[in-house]
């Protein structure tokens, strides 16, 4: 499973590669390839502990959507989604003072 990650700068989502590297050198945790180019050519780098921190919610997200998948029973309670087959039989729509009231008027 790959990584998504966020660009800092535009707000867009993007896929880099596994290996975390382009041809025209490594990928950014922190930029997309535009604004990457962009930051290059402004010759602005890269924060390093905003990197790592990237990294780490990425993966942090991966490991929580690999449990999320473990079974579609399981809710945020903890207990499985039953629902009643058929809805509960009552008296009350049977029976009542509304029948009779039509009748004493």
């Amino acid at each position: 499973m790959r990584l998504i990650f966020e660009c800092v700068e535009c707000g867009s989502h993007y896929l880099p590669p596994e290996a975390m590297v382009y041809p025209d050198g490594p990928a950014s945790p922190v930029w997309c390839t535009h604004c990457q180019a962009a930051m290059r050519a402004a010759g602005v780098g890269e924060d390093p502990l905003l990197a790592r921190v990237a990294l780490a919610t990425a993966r942090a997200a991966r490991a929580g959507n690999a449990r999320a998948g473990a079974g579609p029973e399981e809710t945020a309670g903890g207990r499985p989604d039953v629902r009643p087959s058929r809805p509960p039989v009552s008296r009350r729509a049977r029976s009542g003072p509304g029948a009779l009231r039509g009748k004493l008027a």
